[in-house]
């Protein structure tokens, strides 16, 4: 009788891992597993892939780092190119799973995979799911109920840092004897395998990274203790050139190979050292942004996606494939919207000022639907959260959170964030397509 641990994109990492600290906890063997899902290879609503190549790479480094700092813990990760609802109820069956741990998903698509997988096993089958992706955890904050959660995000975030705590980081499970291990499939697919192109990596990149949670901590590692960049992020997280202008965990942070309550530790240890300023706040702050939006998602449920987004608004909203391909390849009439459609088109990488500028563009200038949008930023972006992604995007156009409503004034944000035109002249100098 073993427990199977059910990895999935959001939680790649093996230090403060509630599903894998919890799996360890009982006396049985442990298997591991992690499915290259097919259908997040394939065309979505909108007619791109669900995930291209950029967060793909960075993916497959990610599982491959996981395998390993699994195996130094003596559990074996199985790897598959296969739908989990194939392949976890036959290794169920093959080794006596008596419990399945896993990452607990609430939106659309990660609910429907878990709940067809959960219908091919035997009702014995126990599936254990855990909050993991959250700083604040949902158990500990000051709401009874989801329905409570505010409209406002400054709203939540004062009551989050009056009243809650962060729970302190998991320590790794001790190692396994080496006869816990398996023999199976191991070899991680690459991009050809997913249907994707293989490409390099433009040396113009700001997020030039690898995946996985080694590459992760070592990112800590580089911007808090050995630049000590953390002291400045509140004065230069809107830059736009080079790869220390902000801290670029969103990646990490987005497929688990860290968690949250982690770089809150970090920060916490470093303010100690260091001194705390306004900036080491703002890298929590941000962190509690991550949270609200985890939070919006589960009190809207599938809302995140409709068209009137949370507010349940009714715009005139267009569908103009032409005007889609020119967004797409930087070919609209403002270069500063152009320069960040050609980075993320080049990289999988765009910085937050660039984001919000090309989305309110989209959503409030072209007056496009904002889901076309959001659905090309989840296709293209390493650091894609289904939750920040489309409650950003949402935020931006109008039918979310933003009690202004506010529309970008693209001129002015270029000469603000980009007042020498470095970020522009970088990006400008060839055409896309």
């Amino acid at each position: 009788m073993k427990n199977l641990i059910w990895f999935s994109a959001t939680n790649l990492r093996v230090a403060d891992n509630k599903i894998l600290f919890e799996a360890c906890k009982e006396d049985k063997p442990v298997l591991a597993v992690y499915c290259f899902d097919p259908r997040h290879y394939t065309e979505g609503d909108f007619g791109f892939k669900k995930t291209e190549k950029f967060r793909a790479q960075f993916l497959i480094e990610s599982v491959k780092n996981l395998q390993e700092n699994l195996l130094d813990l003596n559990i074996s990760l199985l790897v598959y190119h296969k739908k989990p609802e194939e392949i976890i109820p036959q290794l169920i069956e093959e080794h006596g799973i008596t419990n399945v741990f896993l990452q607990h998903e609430w939106t659309r698509d990660e609910r429907e995979i878990v709940e067809k997988t959960r219908q091919k096993c035997a009702e014995s089958v126990h599936f254990l799911s855990f909050f993991d992706q959250f700083l604040y955890h949902p158990d500990d904050i000051p709401y009874s109920d989801y329905q409570e959660i505010p409209k406002v995000f400054t709203h939540m975030r004062k009551r989050l840092e009056k009243e809650a705590n962060v729970r302190e980081p998991l320590n790794k499970p001790e190692p396994f004897s080496e006869d816990n291990r398996i023999e199976g499939p191991s070899k991680l697919p690459d991009l050809h395998t997913l249907g994707l192109d293989t490409f390099d990596k433009d040396d113009r990149s700001a997020f030039p990274f690898t995946g996985g949670e080694d590459a992760a901590l070592s990112r800590i590692k580089h911007y808090f203790w050995e630049t000590k960049n953390l002291s400045d992020y509140k004065k230069t997280r809107n830059g736009m050139v080079g790869t220390d202008y902000s801290s670029k965990l969103s990646a990490w942070l987005a497929n688990g190979s860290i968690s949250a309550r982690t770089v809150y530790e970090q920060v916490k240890s470093y303010e100690k050292e260091n001194g705390s300023n306004e900036s080491t706040y703002w890298l929590i702050f941000e962190l509690i942004w991550r949270d609200f939006f985890k939070y919006v998602s589960l009190k809207h449920g599938d809302a995140l996606f409709h068209q009137g987004g949370i507010l349940k608004k009714s715009y005139d909203w267009n569908n103009d494939s032409e005007v889609l391909k020119k967004w797409i390849a930087g070919k609209t009439k403002y270069d500063f919207v152009n320069a960040n459609m050609r980075e993320i088109a080049k990289t999988g990488f765009m910085s937050n000022r660039g984001r919000q500028n090309v989305a309110s563009f989209w959503s409030k200038e072209l007056k496009q639907d904002w889901r076309i949008g959001a659905a090309y930023f989840e296709s293209m972006l390493i650091d894609y959260d289904v939750h920040s992604n489309w409650g950003n995007w949402m935020y931006n156009s109008g039918v979310g959170n933003d009690p202004r409503d506010r529309k970008f004034n693209i001129t002015s944000q270029a000469q603000r964030y980009d007042s020498n035109g470095e970020y522009q002249q970088r990006w400008l100098q060839e055409e896309l397509f």
